[in-house]
């Protein structure tokens, strides 16, 4: 029986049970087409966690090289002055100002 605004209406239980069936068919249908939208969306997540993650190593090792590139360098650095010779202050200094001064000239008879 159901209840249609206030008053009680008889069904008869064999058309009711299909009605019920036919219900429940219908929302497992429902159901089935929202799993299956589900397990794309999950695997198309899962596909993107995968590229992503990839992408991160990728840029970690970029790091990690980068990082013994830029250690050597310092090394390299720090060994060049401690070396004997250190009038390489006074060289760059000196290169400096010609490099300026040529961006002057240049400048100026532009």
């Amino acid at each position: 029986m159901r209840r249609a605004h206030g008053n009680y209406e008889y069904k008869p239980l064999s058309q009711n049970m299909n009605e019920m069936e036919d219900e429940n068919n219908r929302m497992a249908d429902q159901l089935k087409d929202k799993i299956g939208a589900l397990k794309s969306l999950s695997i198309d997540i899962g596909n993107e966690v995968k590229y992503q993650d990839k992408l991160l190593r990728d840029v970690d090792d970029d790091m990690d090289k980068t990082g013994g590139f830029l250690g050597n360098t310092m090394n390299r650095v720090l060994r060049l002055s401690k070396g004997s010779h250190n009038y390489y202050i006074v060289y760059l200094f000196l290169f400096s100002v010609f490099i300026f001064f040529l961006i002057f000239i240049i400048l100026k008879f532009r």
